[in-house]
């Protein structure tokens, strides 16, 4: 009896026991699993902090907008043109983007061009301005230098109407023909003839490179618009259309 009571109580004790380690056990398993996913999320909280701070690095290092897209508007160029004061040009340096500048020719004619100082470039055509500087570079500083000459903008080139046209005074000659154009076309600039006009009676006073002046007497009457057979008037001429006798 004694035996047996013993031996019950045993059991009972081994019980008990085994019921407060499943209660432990399972009272623990939340703690257990908060530690085993804590690093999966901390990571995840991690994660795209990392990720959206990718992008603003990488857009940092990209070349600046300012410096990688120096592509000047170059105009249209008739062939054989010569450069002149006040003309806009642009000068490159292929693989050379300090030596990279735009700017007008002086008064003088002259381009201040990084390492070679101010060079005169009017009369010279764009081949001609672009193989000088190549020949200056490749002289004292560069090896096989390429260099490309373009123009940016023509300088202000004007005429003079004066006499019976309907608008006389100064005019600029039309971005589309620096080098000059017809006379028809410059006295339809100036508002055509008046009622006493005489176009058989035209006067183109034109400054000479030596200083003086050449004059031309022009029958304006003969010429037809548009047909390429009129009088070519040039930058800094001077048209007076005289006034009909009768």
């Amino acid at each position: 009896m004694i035996i047996r009571s013993a031996f019950g109580l045993r059991l009972d004790f081994s019980e008990g026991l085994n019921r407060l380690r499943a209660g432990a056990r399972w009272r623990w398993l939340p703690v257990t699993l908060a530690f085993y996913l804590l690093p999966d999320f901390l990571l995840a909280q991690i994660a795209p902090g990392t990720s959206a701070s990718q992008p603003a690095e990488s857009a940092s290092i990209l070349p600046s907008p300012a410096v990688s897209a120096f592509t000047p508007n170059s105009v249209s160029v008739p062939p054989g043109y010569i450069l002149t004061a006040n003309d806009q040009v642009a000068v490159e340096v292929f693989g050379e983007d300090d030596l990279r500048t735009n700017g007008r020719l002086n008064p003088e004619g002259n381009l201040s061009v990084p390492l070679l100082g101010s060079i005169h470039l009017a009369g010279l055509t764009l081949t001609q301005a672009a193989s000088k500087l190549t020949e200056l570079y490749g002289r004292d500083y560069l090896v096989n230098p390429k260099v490309n000459v373009m123009l940016l903008g023509y300088a202000k080139r004007r005429f003079s109407m004066l006499g019976q046209v309907s608008r006389p005074g100064s005019y600029e000659m039309p971005e589309s023909s620096p080098g000059g154009i017809d006379l028809l076309e410059a006295i339809a600039m100036a508002g055509g003839y008046t009622r006493i006009a005489a176009p058989e009676r035209v006067t183109v006073r034109r400054h000479t490179a030596t200083g003086g002046d050449q004059i031309f007497k022009v029958n304006a009457k003969r010429f037809t618009k548009g047909t390429g057979g009129g009088f070519h008037v040039e930058p800094g001429d001077t048209i007076t259309v005289g006034e009909s006798i009768f």
